[in-house]
């Protein structure tokens, strides 16, 4: 089993991406560039006149008669051999000088010149001079004869460390200011490409939104979106449409069971009719009705989708005393008196009378199947738009209240019922703008309330 993976963001994935190519391409750049540069004869990373400094500062020495000289050292024997060109001129501030090798003229007689000068670099313009004449290199360092002056112009051997640092130096200073306003630019400018890239795929993620499984045909739009999404939007299309199919032959099922069963059933209620009197035919007349209760739960799963606009004014009293008039044979052979409590004007809502029928004679029932055989069902119609169904039953759990609802759902696993009637008439309530809700009886039984939107007044 794989380990689910958690969701990314493109932008940050990306931005940062695209600074990683770019760090890759400035620095193979740079490397480019001073390669080529150093291939040319311009001096760039090989240039080392400190080395020469350094071996001739600790091989300065001063004799008794105060003149300068070098000591052998190795390091000094190592740059003769190294540096067949090798030339400088020492200086002190007494006017001493010490020199070696071919000094250029025009450098012999400005050591005055440069006595209050630290260090410098002289030497001739790129492309209007010989490219191959070296610039010279001045430096004051403190050596074991003093302070002293040393010129020169010999680029002595660099060390593995101080190449690569020198290289580094190069690149970073080519490569880095680059990078970085690259890198502020790819920060500013991905996130904003990427979220007018994908714009659509917000409209099209609302759309999927607002797909409502009651509507058939809800499709998603691929347009304004980059081609590397819509083949995820054609799927998915491809997947409603299967699901809108499958549906559409579930629906088409169901309702031709609906019908074929309310034949037999019509049949067996005549036959139960014409036997005699007695507690069996009251039991069989009740399993029968449960039937004929399922052949139209059956058929009101079709006739909810069918339940459209435009709505018409329904007075709920009406349908109250309809749904009373029906109920009250099966709510007396079950042992119940049926009470209908209503007001003398009518209550009105906007909706479907047949439906809102439909959804009154489910709460009817269900208090006929669960109220304990005892006590009344009350009917009571509200001005406010509500009807409550009231038993004297054992009531309902709090915990269980919410998931009665729930397509067949039971409370007891051995009940008879199907359970589909209360899911019935919750998508009726839905249907019109409407709740449906379980409250404690005030007799201890459960009370079931829809709740419906009045219908404006008439001027």
């Amino acid at each position: 089993m794989s380990a689910h993976a958690e969701p990314y963001c493109l932008r940050s994935r990306l931005s940062w991406r695209l600074i990683s190519l770019q760090a890759g391409l400035l620095v193979a750049l740079a490397a480019l560039v001073i390669g080529a540069v150093w291939s040319s004869g311009l001096p760039i990373i090989e240039r080392d006149e400190d080395r020469v400094m350094d071996v001739v500062q600790w091989a300065l020495g001063r004799d008794a008669q105060g003149s300068l000289f070098l000591r052998p050292t190795a390091e000094l024997k190592q740059l003769r051999e190294d540096s067949p060109d090798l030339w400088f001129l020492v200086r002190d501030r007494q006017g001493h000088t010490l020199s070696e090798g071919a000094v250029p003229d025009e450098f012999t007689a400005i050591g005055d010149a440069l006595d209050h000068i630290s260090q410098a670099r002289l030497g001739w313009q790129m492309f209007e001079d010989d490219p191959r004449k070296p610039p010279v290199r001045m430096k004051r360092v403190n050596t074991d004869a003093g302070n002293m002056q040393i010129m020169t112009a010999t680029q002595g051997p660099m060390s593995g460390a101080k190449a690569l640092f020198g290289t580094s130096l190069t690149l970073l200073a080519i490569a880095l200011p680059g990078l970085l306003l690259m890198a502020a630019a790819t920060l500013v400018a991905t996130p904003m490409v990427v979220r007018r890239a994908f714009a659509g795929l917000d409209t099209t993620a609302d759309q999927a939104r607002a797909i409502d499984f009651r509507q058939r045909g809800s499709r998603l739009s691929a347009d304004h979106l980059p081609r590397e999404v819509a083949p995820l939007v054609a799927a998915i299309n491809d997947a409603l449409k299967r699901l809108d199919d499958g549906y559409s032959r579930h629906q088409r099922f169901v309702a031709d069971a609906a019908h074929e069963l309310r034949t037999p059933i019509a049949i067996l209620n005549t036959r139960l009719e014409s036997l005699p009197e007695g507690p069996e035919k009251t039991r069989l007349l009740e399993d029968a009705a449960r039937l004929a209760t399922l052949a139209e739960q059956l058929l009101d799963i079709r006739r909810v989708d069918q339940c459209r606009n435009p709505f018409a004014r329904v007075d709920l009293v009406a349908v109250a005393r309809n749904v009373a008039a029906d109920l009250a044979p099966l709510a007396i052979a079950a042992g119940y008196e049926l009470s209908l409590e209503t007001v003398t004007e009518p209550v009105e809502t906007l909706g479907d009378r047949a439906a809102l029928e439909r959804a009154l004679t489910n709460l009817v029932q269900n208090a006929i199947q669960h109220g304990g055989r005892r006590g009344t069902i009350t009917i009571h119609v509200g001005r406010a738009a509500t009807i409550d169904v009231t038993d004297e039953g054992d009531g309902i759990p709090p915990d269980q209240r919410a998931l009665i609802f729930d397509p067949f759902y039971r409370l007891a696993p051995l009940d008879r019922g199907a359970g589909l009637g209360l899911n019935m008439v919750r998508e009726i309530a839905r249907l019109h703008g409407g709740h449906v809700a379980v409250l404690d009886g005030p007799n201890g039984g459960a009370c079931f309330r829809l709740t419906l939107p009045p219908a404006p007044l008439v001027d």
